[in-house]
C-alpha cells in the first residue's frame, strides 16, 4: 500500500512541472460554485471523475465530457462515474448498472423517454448494452423512488438519457471525437445537425472497438468488442414553442464474454419514434408532449463466431428477439403561481421468441432456418401525475409528491413442461407513489430534503420467465415486490465549498432473489426466483473545495448494506464502502487531474444467491487505484485530453462480477480482473 500511496504526490509534482512550463495566458473566471437545489452551475471540469448532485437525489452529467477513468462505449461504464453506482462485470463491454445494490428493473432507463430491453436470457444485453452515451446530449439520474413520470418499477431510482430539443438558429453545428488507447481500443463519434428557421435534419454515428484487455498480471482477459450505431432525425419547429420530430436509428456489434462459454455475436437494433412537443399554450397549460416508439432487438450469442472452439466440440447458437412498443403523452399545468401538475399516462407492450440451432460446423448450425418460438409477452399501461407546491416566504420550500397507477398483463407462451398449464396468463394492478419535503436555509446556503416513496414492481421476464420457481419448473407465479424506502440529504454551497449528502433505508416486501445452483434432486444446478423480506441502508456523500479559481478538490463516498431477514443472512450482491479521492487544476487551457479509487474489502455475502445480473461469489478483497490525465485546450471549439489509468498495473477484480469461465488460451479467474495500466488520448472537435 505504501508503494502505491507514493504515486498520488509524484503525479501532483510532475503535472505541477509541467504546467509551470506551459507558456500560455490564463482565460479563466473565477471558479463558480453557486448553486441552488433548483438550478447548478458545474464547476469548470475537463475531465469528469464523480459527479454530484445539482438538486435533491438528482445528479446531471455530460456524456460527452471525457471521463476518468476511461470507460467502454456503452451506458453501464458511464453511470459507474456516479457516486452509488456499480457494474456486475463480465468483461469488456455490456456490465449490468447497479444503483445502491439493486440491478434490472428496479432500475428504470429511459433513452428520450424510450423503453428498451434486451433479448438474452442470461442479461448478455441489458438495456445499457444498447446505449451509446455519447449520442446523447444529457444524462440524468433521479435515485430512489422520487418521480412517477418516466414509466414502472423504479424502486432503485430512474437514469435518463436525453437529447436537446431545444430550436437553433440556422446552420450548422457539428461535434466529432475521436480516442485511441492501450489494448487496441478505438472510438470515433460524430454528429452535424442542419437547421433552417423551421426545419432541421441531424445525424450521428459512432463506432467502438477494443481488442482483449490484459489484467495487472498481463494475462488477456477475453474482453474483445466492436459496435456502432447510426441515427437520423427530422424535425419542425415553426416557432420556438413547437417541436414535431421523426427518428430512426440502427445498430449493431459483437462482443467476447469471460465469465460463459457463448458470446455475443449479434446486438441488432432498430428503432423508429416520433415526438411532439407545444410549450407556453396559454398561462394554465405550460407544456403538452406526446410520443410513440418502436424498438426491435436481434441477439445472437454462441460459441464460435468470437472465440476458438475446442476441435471435436458441438457448435450452438441461440437468437432470441424482442419487440417493444410504447408511447407516452402528458401535460404539464400552472395551477397557480406557486403550483405545477404534471399528468399523463404512459404504456408499452413488448414480446420474446427465440429459436437456435446446433451443428458440427459453423454452416451446420442453422438456427436462422428455424422458426422463432413465442415464450412471454408483457403489456402494461401507466395513469401518472406529479406536484409540486411552493410554500413559505420567499417560496423557499416545496413538496414534490407523485402517485401512479399500472395495469399489467402478461402471458407465458411456452408450450414446455415449464409451463404449467393452468396458469398462461396474469393480470395486476400495481400502485406506486411518493411525497418529498425540500426546505432553503435562510440562515446559511443550505437545502435539506426528505422523502417517503412506495413502489410496487412488477417481475420481469428474467424473473417469470427464464427462471424456475423453488415449487415448480416454472417462475410465472412470483409475487410482484413491494418497496417502501425513506431518503433524507442536503445540499450545501458557500464560497469555495460544495458539499451534498444523501441517505436512505429501505424495506422491500416479496423481493425478488435469484439463487443459483440449487439442485432440486438433479444432477446439476438450477438458478430459481423466490420471494423473500430485505431490508438495505446506505447513502453518499461528495465534497468539492476550490482551493483557488484554478485548483480544486474533491472526494465522494458511497456505501449500502442489505439484510436478508427470510434467510438470516447478508443481501446478496451488495457493493462495498467505495471512496474517490482527486486533485484537480483547470484553468480553461491548460488541465490536470488526478484520481484515486478506493474500495474496502467485502467480507458480507451470501454464496449463489443475488438478482437477474449476478450471484454472490464469496468474500472480495479491498483495492486501490490511480489515474491522471492531462488536457489541452488550444481553442474553444478544440480539446485534447490524454490520461493514464491504474498507473500502478493493479491486479484486481471487482466485487460485483461473474465468475470467471473456463477458455481456451485464457487464464481462468474467481472474478473477472479489470484491465491493468491503460493509456489513452481523446480529441473532441466541437463547430457551433
Amino acid at each position: 500500500m505504501t508503494n502505491r500511496l507514493k504515486l498520488t504526490p509524484v503525479a501532483f509534482i510532475l503535472g505541477a512541472l509541467f504546467l509551470t512550463n506551459v507558456q500560455a495566458n490564463s482565460l479563466a473566471d473565477s471558479l463558480n460554485t453557486v448553486r441552488t437545489a433548483e438550478q447548478s452551475t458545474p464547476l469548470p471540469e475537463v475531465v469528469v471523475t464523480a459527479p454530484q448532485m445539482s438538486a435533491p437525489l438528482t445528479v446531471v452529467t455530460d456524456p460527452k465530457a471525457p471521463r476518468q477513468p476511461v470507460p467502454a462505449h456503452d451506458g453501464a461504464d458511464y453511470l459507474k462515474t456516479i457516486p452509488g453506482f456499480s457494474v456486475v462485470r463480465k468483461g469488456g463491454t455490456d456490465g449490468d448498472p447497479v444503483l445502491r445494490g439493486m440491478a434490472g428493473s428496479r432500475l428504470n432507463i429511459a433513452t428520450d423517454g424510450q423503453q428498451i430491453l434486451g433479448g438474452c436470457g442470461g442479461r448478455m444485453d441489458p438495456p445499457t448494452a444498447y446505449i451509446f452515451p455519447a449520442e446523447y446530449d444529457k444524462i440524468t439520474v433521479i435515485k430512489g423512488p422520487q418521480t412517477v413520470l418516466y414509466g414502472p418499477g423504479n424502486s432503485a431510482g430512474t437514469v435518463l438519457f436525453e437529447r436537446d430539443t431545444r430550436r437553433a438558429q440556422p446552420g450548422i453545428k457539428s461535434n466529432t471525437s475521436i480516442m485511441t488507447g492501450s489494448f487496441g481500443r478505438h472510438d470515433e463519434v460524430a454528429s452535424v445537425r442542419y437547421s433552417l428557421s423551421d426545419f432541421y435534419a441531424e445525424a450521428g454515428a459512432t463506432r467502438s472497438h477494443s481488442d482483449d484487455y490484459r489484467d495487472g498480471n498481463g494475462n488477456s482477459v477475453h474482453s474483445s468488442y466492436t459496435r456502432w450505431s447510426s441515427r437520423a432525425a427530422f424535425g419542425w419547429t415553426p416557432d420556438d414553442n413547437t417541436l414535431l420530430e421523426l427518428s430512426v436509428a440502427k445498430s449493431d456489434g459483437q462482443a467476447a464474454y469471460a465469465d460463459r462459454g457463448m458470446d455475443g455475436a449479434r446486438f441488432a437494433r432498430s428503432n423508429i419514434g416520433l415526438k411532439f412537443q407545444k410549450r407556453n399554450l396559454s398561462p394554465m397549460v405550460k407544456k403538452v408532449e406526446a410520443q410513440i416508439y418502436r424498438n426491435y432487438i436481434d441477439h445472437v450469442m454462441d460459441n464460435y463466431s468470437v472465440r476458438s472452439p475446442l476441435p471435436g466440440s458441438m457448435l450452438k447458437a441461440m437468437n432470441p428477439d424482442r419487440t417493444t412498443e410504447g408511447g407516452r403523452a402528458a401535460i404539464t399545468l400552472n395551477l397557480g403561481d406557486t403550483t405545477q401538475l404534471v399528468t399523463g399516462f404512459d404504456m408499452q407492450r413488448n414480446a420474446h421468441t427465440t429459436r437456435m440451432g446446433m451443428g458440427s460446423n459453423p454452416n451446420t448450425v442453422s438456427y436462422k432456418n428455424g422458426p422463432r418460438v413465442p415464450d412471454a409477452r408483457f403489456e402494461d399501461i401507466g395513469l401518472f401525475g406529479e406536484l409540486t407546491q411552493h410554500m413559505g416566504k420567499n417560496e423557499n420550500s416545496r413538496i414534490i409528491t407523485g402517485l401512479r397507477t399500472d395495469f399489467w398483463r402478461a402471458v407465458d407462451e411456452r408450450k414446455s413442461s415449464a409451463n404449467t398449464g393452468n396458469v398462461t396468463h396474469r393480470n395486476d394492478m400495481l400502485r406506486s407513489g411518493f411525497t418529498r419535503y425540500e426546505q432553503d436555509l435562510t440562515t446559511i446556503p443550505m437545502t435539506l430534503y426528505a422523502g417517503v416513496g412506495i413502489v410496487e414492481r412488477f417481475p420481469d421476464y428474467w424473473e417469470l420467465i427464464s427462471k424456475q420457481s423453488a415449487n415448480s419448473t416454472s417462475a410465472f407465479g412470483t409475487k410482484p415486490e413491494k418497496t417502501m424506502q425513506l431518503d433524507i440529504g442536503g445540499l450545501y454551497q458557500s464560497g469555495p465549498w460544495n458539499v451534498t449528502a444523501s441517505a436512505f433505508y429501505s424495506q422491500v416486501k416479496d423481493f425478488i432473489l435469484i439463487q443459483s445452483n440449487v439442485n432440486k434432486g438433479s444432477a446439476t444446478g438450477i438458478s430459481i426466483a423466490r420471494n423473500i423480506a430485505a431490508t438495505t441502508w446506505g447513502g453518499e456523500i461528495g465534497a468539492a473545495y476550490a482551493l483557488n479559481k484554478d485548483w480544486k478538490l474533491d472526494g465522494s463516498l458511497n456505501t449500502v448494506r442489505g439484510n436478508n431477514r427470510t434467510d438470516n443472512t447478508p443481501l446478496a450482491q451488495m457493493p462495498p464502502l467505495e471512496g474517490k479521492f482527486g486533485l484537480t487544476f483547470d484553468n480553461q487551457i491548460w488541465s490536470l487531474a488526478t484520481m484515486m479509487r478506493t474500495v474496502a474489502a467485502q467480507k458480507r455475502f451470501d454464496l449463489n444467491k443475488g438478482n437477474i445480473a449476478g450471484q454472490d461469489l464469496g468474500a472480495s478483497a479491498g483495492f486501490t487505484v490511480f489515474s491522471v490525465n492531462v488536457g489541452w485546450k488550444p481553442r474553444k471549439d478544440l480539446l485534447i485530453t490524454a490520461g493514464i489509468d491504474n498507473i500502478a498495473n493493479k491486479v484486481y477484480a471487482e466485487h460485483l462480477s461473474r465468475r470467471g469461465a473456463v477458455l481456451p488460451g485464457y487464464d481462468q479467474t474467481a472474478r473477472i480482473n479489470e484491465p491493468g495500466r491503460t493509456i489513452w488520448l481523446k480529441a473532441q472537435f466541437e463547430l457551433k
